[in-house]
C-alpha cells in the first residue's frame, strides 16, 4: 500500500475518531459570567423622581389692609375723557391702600348748561326740518310767504343740515363737560381741579388720602394711628 492509499484511508479514519473522542469528553464547564464580564457591567440608571417646585403663596391678612372700612370717590368729568386718568389713581390707590373702597363716578355739569344741552338737539332737528320741508311749514305758520333766508339756506340744503349738525354737537359737548376730577375721602374733599386747575399727582394724591385715613373724625372717642 503506497501512501496515497494510506493518506486516504488514513485522514477519514483519524476523523472518526476525533469525533468520538469529542461526543464522549464532557464540555469544559462555562466560566461565571459575572467575573468575566465584571469589567462590562454598568450600574442600572437611576430614575430620579420629579420634584415638585413650591412657590411662595401671598399672605392675606388684615394687618396690612389699610383701606379696610374707607371708602374715596373720585367724580370727574366723562365728557372730557377723564376716564383714562380715574382709573389709574383707583389702581394707584388700590395697591397703595388694600381693602380700600374707589367709587368712579360722573360729575355732572351745573344746571343751565344741562338744560341748554337738552335744547341743542331740539334746535339742531328743527332746522334741519325747515330746511326739508320749509314750503309746507311756514304756510301752518301763517306765514304765506317764506322770508328770504329761507331760499338762502335751501340754496344750499346739505352744507347747511351738514353745518347745523356738526356745530350742534360741538356746542352740545361744550354743555355737557364740566372739566372737574374732584377726589372725596369718607364724603370730605381732599382735591377740587376746579379750585386747583390741575390733575392731582399720584404720590399727592396717596399723600392726601393717607393723611384723611390716618387722622379721620374722631367717632366714639376712638382715634387712629398716625400715618406713616
Amino acid at each position: 500500500m503506497d501512501r496515497t492509499q494510506l493518506l486516504l484511508v488514513g485522514l477519514p479514519l483519524f476523523l472518526f475518531i476525533s469525533d468520538l473522542f469529542q461526543l464522549f469528553t464532557p464540555p469544559p464547564q462555562k466560566p461565571n459570567s459575572d467575573d468575566h464580564h465584571h469589567h462590562h457591567h454598568q450600574p442600572p440608571p437611576v430614575i430620579q423622581q420629579p420634584q415638585t417646585l413650591e412657590f411662595p403663596t401671598q399672605k392675606t391678612g388684615g394687618i396690612g389692609a389699610v383701606g379696610i372700612g374707607n371708602t374715596v370717590t373720585i367724580d370727574f368729568c366723562s365728557s372730557c375723557s377723564y376716564r383714562g386718568t380715574a382709573v389709574t389713581m383707583k389702581n394707584m390707590l388700590d395697591n397703595q391702600f388694600p381693602g380700600i373702597h374707589v367709587v368712579l363716578a360722573n360729575y355732572p355739569p351745573p344746571l343751565p348748561k344741562r338744560l341748554l344741552g337738552k335744547v341743542v338737539p331740539v334746535f339742531q332737528f328743527g332746522v334741519i326740518g325747515l330746511v326739508m320741508a320749509g314750503e309746507q311749514i311756514f304756510p301752518r305758520l301763517g306765514i304765506a310767504v317764506p322770508p328770504p333766508w329761507f331760499y338762502q339756506l335751501r340754496a344750499n340744503r346739505f352744507g347747511t343740515m351738514a353745518t347745523t349738525w356738526l356745530l350742534g354737537n360741538f356746542f352740545q359737548s361744550m354743555l355737557q363737560s364740566s372739566g372737574a376730577f374732584e377726589v372725596y375721602c369718607n364724603g370730605e374733599l381732599v382735591f377740587s381741579k376746579l379750585k386747583e386747575n390741575r390733575f392731582p399727582g399720584e404720590l399727592e394724591l396717596k399723600d392726601l388720602v393717607g393723611r384723611k385715613i390716618a387722622n379721620p373724625t374722631v367717632v366714639d372717642g376712638l382715634g387712629a394711628s398716625s400715618w406713616s
